[in-house]
């Protein structure tokens, strides 16, 4: 059971707190003016301090201020009729967790408790986590060796604990969904759900239900009620991949929910809150885009508060070594045999440009490991793989099938650079379905 020490002058209000907080499972200890509660603070273990602003002997902001410096732990919550938004700053300033002002409703008092109690529980696997980002632990995509990447992780670190929007850019492949899923497990919000979607990947048509929800009626077809992403998000993290592929109406309405904390869902009169951390990532530039007028100006600056810029792997070769053998340690756990690369094997794959960047490598380990029989993996095991540069090419034969598949990758390749990595322009361009363009982008290494 929580120990929560309530500290006010009004006995009534000492009284209906102790009755409604012991209601709610907590124990419950009194007091009533700041220098009693002070010492009894430190004396005592407590969880929580409900504590007032103005009181006789010791204000509430005097004894924070003391409680702290004479080594208090407790997650301290201030209470005040006066003040108002000044009151709060400085008892935040002062290192205060949240601020309640009178009057408020007994439900506030113990949602803001319960905030604060799921804070303190995920304190200890935010500083184990940020510790583990800044040495770059051995998961997919954070494997890291270059200082460029160390420097993102670093960052990463930084931002985790704060409910700053962040956008996340880089080439395709460079690891941008991986980033952001460090981010929400080094965050407040790791025990809530993590929630992705790719905004090229789902007809424009689609997109608002797929991110708003909708109810039963709001369209042919909508037999039933159905909860969107931000929903699903809610208390939780939004990952919006490709938001430079975003329909401008729905920037628009994705900015009301940023700013306003609300969503409407299709066909629906009613707003709903919700609490959702979004973080956005592109391959795009979106100043460009937004000086163009192809992205809001607006919503550009609402998502950029903090931007984690992920460089090619071309430009961080460094990388490619440690990656690479990452990725043979993971392939052999999971097929259940011994598995290596060669000396030879790791300087062929340092000289490649991996043009789809972290995961072209990774598929190239991967389809070597299916096609060879040898456990030490050498350069012309990866002779399926598409070659992106000039080099000499591997030992082996190179079958027609193999020239069919590196020109297609080249023409997929040079169609997504023409249009400034528009799918949907890059399939037209091509003449075939988004659909088809998508399947083509994953088995070549360019999704």
């Amino acid at each position: 059971m929580k120990k929560i020490l309530v500290v006010d002058d009004e006995p009534g209000l000492r009284q209906s707190l102790g009755l409604l907080l012991s209601d709610a499972g907590y124990a419950v200890t009194a007091e009533s003016d700041g220098r009693k509660a002070l010492e009894r603070a430190l004396a005592e273990p407590f969880d929580l301090v409900l504590c007032d602003v103005r009181m006789p002997e010791m204000d509430g902001l005097t004894f924070l201020r003391a409680y702290r410096s004479r080594g208090g732990v407790a997650l301290v919550i201030m209470m005040s009729a006066y003040g108002g938004e000044d009151a709060a700053l400085a008892a935040m300033k002062e290192g205060a967790y949240d601020y309640l002002p009178k009057p408020f409703r007994p439900d506030e008092v113990v949602l803001t408790l319960r905030k604060a109690e799921e804070r303190e529980r995920l304190g200890r696997d935010v500083a184990g986590l940020r510790a583990q980002l800044a040495t770059g632990p051995a998961e997919r995509g954070l494997v890291v060796e270059s200082r460029p990447m160390r420097a993102a992780l670093d960052l990463v670190a930084r931002v985790a604990e704060h409910n700053t929007t962040v956008l996340i850019t880089g080439e395709s492949g460079t690891g941008k969904e991986v980033i952001a899923r460090a981010i929400h497990r080094a965050s407040p919000r790791a025990a809530r759900p993590f929630v992705g979607i790719n905004c090229a990947a789902i007809p424009e048509s689609l997109l608002e239900s797929e991110l708003f929800g909708h109810v039963r009626g709001a369209f042919t077809g909508a037999s039933a009620d159905k909860a969107g992403l931000f929903d699903q998000a809610d208390g939780g993290t939004l990952l919006l991949d490709e938001i430079g592929e975003l329909p401008v109406g729905l920037q628009a309405k994705l900015l009301r929910v940023l700013q306003e904390g609300e969503i409407r869902r299709v066909g629906d009169q009613k707003t709903r809150r919700v609490d959702v951390r979004v973080l956005a990532a592109t391959a795009r530039d979106l100043a460009a885009e937004a000086v163009a007028g192809r992205f809001r100006e607006d919503l550009f600056y609402r998502i950029n508060v903090v931007t984690i810029e992920l460089p090619p792997l071309r430009e961080r070769a460094e990388d490619i070594a440690p990656l690479a053998r990452h990725f043979v340690a993971r392939l052999a756990q999971r097929f259940g045999r011994s598995l290596a690369l060669s000396d030879a094997a790791v300087a062929w794959l340092e000289q490649q440009e991996w043009r789809g960047n972290v995961r072209e490598l990774e598929n190239a380990i991967e389809r070597a490991v299916v096609l060879t029989d040898r456990d030490a993996l050498e350069p012309n095991d990866f002779v399926h793989a598409p070659r992106t540069t000039h080099h000499a090419p591997a030992r082996g034969e190179v079958t027609l099938s193999d020239i069919v598949e590196a020109a297609e990758r080249d023409a997929i390749a040079a169609a997504l650079g023409a249009v400034g990595g528009n799918r949907r322009e890059a399939a037209k361009r091509l003449g075939v379905s988004l659909r088809t363009l998508f399947y083509k982008m994953s088995r070549y290494g360019l999704d």
